[in-house]
């Protein structure tokens, strides 16, 4: 058994194009009922927008139905949401308060910051499920990482 099997973390874009929004958070959930299904309990989100606050809403929903899962987040700084929108930042601080448990990579914004958070969910998970639909960017090296970890990458961009 790989060592991190019980756990996947989640990337993806801030940007989710609004007529693909249901599809992805269909496909989103069946992986990680999927997952669960196969004795994932700990899931990873790092706290963006976009595909990172659907995955945590998805899993604290989830919760629900299987009271076993947690929701871990890795976050970059304390200062995240500096900048944000009065409405997002009002999701980030509920997805927070709900969450299992809270780990900041870095007391405050600095250079790397965000690729330190991205390689502490890497490297906590044996299975990433990404929306990855470019090439480059911190999506793109957050796969990438993930990849030359071992872990089975699950893009839920491809559309299967």
């Amino acid at each position: 058994m790989q060592a991190n099997s019980h756990s996947c973390c989640f990337t993806g874009h801030r940007d989710i194009p609004e007529d693909e929004r249901a599809s992805i958070q269909k496909r989103l959930e069946a992986e990680v009922i999927n997952l669960i299904l196969q004795g994932v309990t700990d899931f990873y989100a790092g706290g963006a927008l976009g595909f990172d606050t659907m995955a945590a809403l998805t899993v604290l929903d989830l919760k629900r139905d299987f009271p076993q899962i947690r929701l871990n987040l890795a976050l970059p700084c304390k200062e995240q949401t500096k900048g944000w929108a009065d409405s997002d930042t009002k999701t980030y601080n509920r997805i927070l308060q709900r969450a299992d448990t809270v780990v900041y990579v870095s007391e405050v914004y600095s250079t790397g910051c965000m690729h330190k958070r991205n390689r502490y969910l890497a490297d906590h998970s044996g299975v990433c499920i990404c929306y990855l639909k470019k090439s480059t960017g911190g999506t793109a090296y957050s796969v990438g990482y993930a990849k030359q970890k071992g872990l089975t990458v699950i893009n839920i961009a491809d559309g299967r």
